[in-house]
């Protein structure tokens, strides 16, 4: 006979770097039924949004944190029973966990508002740590504490939960610290506790303005619409901006003719859909010649460490992947593409599109990039200046295929005007490490290697 049990379902690890996660939506009610393996919530995390599935088939019978909180990995966020007649004991409403119900109370109708609140008082004082979790926010606007006062040990000196903690330690006797008095432009979130601004004397000089993105949200007026950071956008943006802040961006653009790939992909289409069910389009060509152009030229595949370059002996291939009907960015990594002929390529651009349009991707598929692609050509941009992701030198932005008017050489010397499909290929890189002279020896190996297109060497 089998006894009934209780299971709990918990914030799942989603990558040694994570610690927390945010409840996104709860796809099931107290009182619903659920099988093993089945999607009972959507989370996110400061790396992917992602779905947790039940850890056996059962019955609701709690949900114990509400959407849009935060909480550490590892904690029951709903209670399961193996018994499929089981009653639940607790109104259909997701709660939060009791350790953090009495705080979660006061601010979790406005964590999103607490947290830009918080960067706007960062900002203001020239602090390079502006951003903060969720949790952060709201330990912060629950004790009214200056979060400039706290020393933060995460990356870039970020405040984390543990350093909101020890500094709440440090003070419990009430001697040392006391909050400041919030003045009266002081920015403070609706039905949060006030951020407290910093002293004065923090601030500098000739402080900027707080950009617009990090005021506090006000109610939408008349023809207008809120949307609040996710947490990947959060993301996306600080790393978009630490880039900027971090490496010398420089441009080059390059006309490439595609004619002889576009022959050979003609002939391969059929083969491919047929075969191994793969719609061949012309990413993985691009991608097999940047591959083979980094053989000569392996500095565009390393990332700066302050004085040192790593230059890396193995291509781990960004490719950029518009979710969200365009709302949203991620960039999987094809592993070891250096190893993988067209076929292979096309298998793995297949697979990461798809998963990343249906958030099934992992840690391990955002993380390791040593360099990238993105491909907007296919919505009809002619070329752009991509921003390079942190850690990587190199960028490629490949443009839409246009059929132009070209000058062509014949075999013996003489020229005519002919229809080719042409493309513009735009290369961003770090002038920390790359030179001018060095990039553009890199994309005329990837132009020759495109032009001339080897079909043995490469594969099929």
């Amino acid at each position: 006979m089998v006894v009934a049990s209780n299971v709990d379902v918990v914030m799942p690890q989603m990558g040694s770097s994570v610690t927390e996660g945010t409840i996104s939506r709860w796809l099931k009610q107290v009182g619903d039924t659920v099988q093993a393996d089945e999607t009972i919530v959507e989370i996110s995390t400061d790396k992917v949004d992602t779905e947790v599935p039940a850890p056996t088939a059962g019955v609701v019978l709690e949900l114990l944190v509400a959407e849009g909180v935060t909480v550490d990995v590892g904690t029951r966020i709903a209670v399961l029973s193996t018994d499929l007649s089981a009653k639940p004991a607790a109104a259909p409403v997701a709660a939060p966990p009791a350790e953090v119900a009495a705080p979660v109370a006061a601010v979790a109708a406005a964590p999103a508002v607490a947290e830009r609140a918080l960067v706007t008082q960062l900002a203001a004082t020239g602090e390079d740590r502006a951003f903060v979790s969720p949790v952060v926010a709201r330990m912060v606007a629950e004790h009214q504490l200056d979060i400039t006062q706290i020393d933060g040990t995460g990356r870039g000196g970020r405040v984390t939960k543990k350093d909101v903690e020890n500094f709440l330690a440090a003070h419990a006797s009430g001697g040392g610290y006391a909050a400041p008095m919030a003045e009266s432009t002081a920015i403070t979130a609706p039905a949060v506790a006030p951020v407290v601004a910093p002293p004065a004397h923090k601030a500098p000089a000739q402080a900027p303005a707080a950009p617009a993105a990090a005021l506090p949200a006000a109610p939408a007026g008349n023809g207008e619409e809120i949307y609040t950071f996710s947490r990947v956008r959060q993301v996306t943006a600080k790393h978009m901006r630490e880039s900027i802040e971090t490496a010398a961006h420089v441009t080059q653009v390059w006309e490439v003719d595609l004619g002889r790939v576009t022959d050979i992909r003609n002939r391969l289409k059929p083969k491919f859909k047929n075969d191994y069910g793969v719609s061949l389009s012309f990413l993985p060509f691009i991608m097999r010649a940047t591959v083979e152009a980094m053989a000569a030229w392996p500095w565009m595949n390393a990332e700066v460490r302050e004085n040192d370059a790593v230059i890396k002996r193995y291509v781990n291939l960004g490719m950029a992947v518009s979710v969200d009907d365009g709302k949203g960015l991620m960039v999987p990594a094809i592993k070891n593409a250096e190893t993988l002929n067209l076929l292979g390529l096309a298998q793995a651009v297949a697979d990461l599109a798809v998963r990343g349009r249906s958030k099934k991707l992992t840690i391990d598929d955002l993380t390791g990039g040593t360099f990238t692609i993105t491909n907007p050509g296919v919505f009809g941009s002619l070329y752009g200046t991509p921003i390079l992701p942190v850690g990587q030198v190199g960028i490629l932005d490949t443009g839409a295929i246009v059929r132009r008017p070209m000058v062509v050489e014949g075999p013996d010397g003489s020229e005519a005007i002919a229809i080719r499909p042409m493309m513009y290929l735009s290369i961003s890189y770090d002038h920390r490490l790359i030179d001018g002279a060095y990039a553009s020896q890199f994309m005329a190996q990837i132009r020759t290697n495109l032009q001339t297109w080897d079909e043995e060497a490469y594969g099929a």
